[in-house]
């Protein structure tokens, strides 16, 4: 199971949209590459509707959505085509879904992922998130279990935290959204000497916040979601 700061596993796969080579494909680009247990179940279907609903979102931000599951390309298509055609879910219907989907019928991309947890299922992945910077380092991971959609504004929060972090240098804090305060690094006092910065506050040494502007963060459209 690769970690964060690991290099995304390289591999090549077959997709509703052609052959991939990943990373290579993406290089400069983040990717959110995100796996599904099954085609069509109810849980999937709400939450492939709010992938093809935010995907232009994503792309806003530089980021490229790629899905996977243990299943076909013929199965695959005929489901996106039914979620288009027949899903209405939370306001969002007709989605377009113009993401690749990988069809992983060996489990070969899954098992490289850590996709496959035996603890739940031997054929079926969960629901795990990997989001994989333009240097095709792994950033950050979730994994959701079958019996649990996952949060979209958390997803899209952490893309937006992680390309905050490497724009500015900083650190955020708990609940942190766009616009929020960020973290000043400890110690607040270095050699006797307190360390300030515009607008900084200090709750104890250890614990100091500055703020950071919405338009400065990478997502002025974040709150316009």
């Amino acid at each position: 199971m690769p970690l964060i700061g690991d290099k995304a596993p390289a591999f090549e796969a077959e997709t509703t949209q052609g052959k991939i080579r990943f990373p290579e494909d993406f290089k400069g680009q983040w990717v959110i590459l995100f796996s599904h247990p099954s085609d069509f179940t109810p849980i999937c279907t709400s939450e492939f509707v709010l992938f093809g609903a935010m995907q232009k979102e994503f792309e806003a931000l530089g980021c490229r959505l790629v899905g996977l599951s243990v299943g076909t390309n013929p199965s695959h298509i005929a489901w996106m085509k039914s979620i288009h055609d027949k899903i209405e879910f939370k306001g969002h219907k007709k989605v377009e879904l113009g993401f690749p989907l990988i069809a992983d019928m060996s489990m070969e991309v899954a098992h490289k992922y850590g996709m496959i947890q035996p603890g739940v299922s031997t054929t079926a992945a969960v629901r795990a998130v990997f989001f994989i910077d333009p240097e095709a380092t792994i950033r950050a991971v979730v994994y959701y279990p079958m019996q649990l959609g996952r949060n979209f504004d958390e997803l899209k929060r952490i893309l937006v935290g992680l390309q905050t972090i490497d724009k500015h240098h900083v650190a955020l804090p708990a609940d942190w959204r766009p616009g929020d305060d960020i973290i000043v690094p400890a110690p607040a006092t270095y050699n006797g000497q307190e360390q300030t910065a515009p607008g900084m506050k200090c709750y104890e040494w250890y614990f100091c916040t500055r703020p950071l502007p919405l338009e400065k963060t990478e997502a002025a459209a974040y709150e316009e979601a």
